[in-house]
């Protein structure tokens, strides 16, 4: 399972997406996610479907690797769908059964927010499969240095942002090392009920938690090695600058927008 979480990897490819300025795609990013949750209908999904699948496309990232990320969060999806098919209440009664009833609203809202979660996951990876973790701390603190006068720390909120993205790939690598390593001990994670699988997870977590502060703690080192004091006065190796492909796609990020509360406003 550790090694299907997407999320915080680079996919390397020569695509109209990957050369897109970061701001573009962190705009588009935010845009996306908040347009799944502007539709209160299928309908909606229409177009979100639409340029979800564009973007794949021109990102030349394989499906098979943004499907490969759901695979993680299917035990969420599966309690999601379960809670909301027990706990609408609605008069469309399909089964009922002791204190358990399902109804055709259960289904509906189950489906809707399975459906709004995996496209949640699928569109957000698409963003650090198409950026360097060094572009995307730039595109933020770019983005954002607008708040720098009401003295909020831009460049400290990128960098924490860029490297919590960074170690979530290398912290899945750890453990799942760390889980093999166990179970040529002879630990047992599979087998057992819930509370013997929660304890037989206190030997993956214990030294997880031990690899993590120790790369923390030499990350904090080499920074401080280098002399690095923040992002005053700095300057990039890659400046970003605005092409045309740019100001498209803010355009179609625009119209995408537009037509995603077009049709809230008219109910569709």
């Amino acid at each position: 399972m550790f090694k299907d979480i997407t999320l915080g990897q680079y996919y390397p490819a020569d695509s109209v997406i990957h050369r897109l300025d970061p701001r573009v795609k962190l705009l588009g990013t935010l845009v996306y996610i908040a347009s799944l949750f502007i539709g209160k209908t299928f309908f909606t999904f229409i177009p979100i479907s639409v340029f979800l699948v564009a973007v794949i496309i021109l990102s030349k990232v394989p499906v098979s690797f943004i499907l490969r990320g759901i695979k993680p969060i299917i035990p969420l999806l599966i309690i999601s769908v379960i809670f909301n098919l027990i706990l609408t209440p609605g008069d469309s009664v399909i089964v009922h059964f002791w204190i358990i009833t399902i109804n055709w609203e259960g289904v509906w809202l189950a489906v809707f927010i399975a459906a709004r979660l995996a496209y949640l996951v699928a569109g957000s990876s698409i963003l650090t499969l198409t950026t360097t973790p060094t572009r995307l701390t730039d595109g933020m603190e770019k983005g954002l240095r607008f708040l720098k006068p009401l003295k909020v720390p831009v460049h400290e909120m990128a960098m924490m942002m860029s490297i919590a993205l960074r170690f979530i790939p290398i912290l899945t690598e750890e453990t799942d090392k760390i889980k093999k390593a166990q179970m040529a001990r002879g630990a047992d994670f599979e087998s057992g009920n819930i509370m013997k699988r929660v304890k037989a997870m206190i030997p993956l977590l214990v030294p997880l938690f031990v690899s993590a502060f120790r790369r923390a703690n030499d990350l904090a080192t080499a920074m401080e090695a280098r002399c690095y004091s923040g992002g005053d006065g700095r300057t990039k190796m890659k400046p970003l600058m605005y092409t045309v492909h740019d100001f498209i796609a803010y355009g179609i990020i625009g119209a995408y927008l537009a037509s995603v509360i077009v049709m809230r406003v008219f109910g569709l």
